[in-house]
């Protein structure tokens, strides 16, 4: 079993676990010079929902698998990695929670390939809706590894940087979710919907998919090694946790 961290056994994948220790040391030296992000320090925080496809291919991902009936309300947070001013590439994050139990569930997106080998490499674009944003890790499902995918179906993001945002609304950003094993072709299984969130607070907006998995996600312990040790660095134990926001009923006529 894990520990709270997330953090895999120090007897499990020796190689990944001291790339994960060289990586923390890295993600605290700049944290000094960008506290508390170190990466991604500017985001655009979006409100939207997800909603299953029918007829979707199964995973072996109970996320995937399961399909609600209703929309799944979200939260999100768009930025850029390094931080660079468009129209400079950079590699584009796209962090998501939705609330499972009343817990969060975390999905983390950043731009990559489409196939392989480069869905495994982090790529840079100039803009967020022409870029494919994968989890670059692969879950552990029922069938083996999974990984999640999403590509623009229509529309694009307000900005991704705080600093850009419009001074109107906009319309909705539509990303079509696929899955896919390590080598397989994708597959789409649902359809996130999101638009600026008129509170752009971020502070509870840290995310952690290990820590706050979908439902069904399991984690290899390579993984674990790799990518824990930094997030612990950098992440609070203690900090707040946003969730996504309830929607309100519509008002109905009397």
């Amino acid at each position: 079993m894990n520990p709270p961290t997330g953090i895999t056994s120090p007897t499990r994948a020796p190689v990944a676990r001291a790339a994960g220790s060289a990586l923390a040391r890295a993600f605290t030296v700049v944290q000094r010079l960008r506290n508390p992000r170190p990466i991604h320090s500017r985001g655009v925080v979006l409100g939207g929902e997800m909603r299953w496809l029918q007829g979707a291919r199964p995973a072996g991902l109970a996320f995937v698998d399961d399909a609600p009936t209703r929309p799944v309300p979200v939260v999100a947070r768009l930025s850029r990695s390094l931080g660079l001013p468009a129209p400079l590439p950079d590699v584009i994050g796209l962090a998501v929670r939705f609330e499972v139990a009343g817990r969060p569930a975390d999905i983390e997106f950043a731009s990559t390939g489409w196939n392989v080998p480069l869905r495994f490499a982090l790529l840079a674009h100039r803009r967020a809706e022409r870029a494919r944003l994968g989890i670059l890790l692969p879950y552990r499902g029922d069938r083996g590894p999974v990984l999640l995918i999403a590509r623009t179906r229509s529309g694009q993001p307000p900005a991704t940087d705080p600093r850009e945002l419009p001074t109107r609304d906009t319309a909705p950003w539509v990303l079509t979710l696929g899955h896919a094993t390590a080598w397989g072709p994708w597959h789409p299984f649902a359809e996130l919907e999101v638009r600026l969130d008129p509170d752009q607070a971020d502070e509870g907006l840290r995310f952690d998919a290990i820590r706050h998995p979908v439902p069904g996600a399991r984690t290899y312990a390579w993984v674990r090694a790799a990518r824990q040790p930094s997030y612990v660095r950098v992440q609070p134990d203690d900090a707040p946790i946003r969730m996504p926001a309830t929607p309100q009923p519509a008002a109905t006529g009397t």
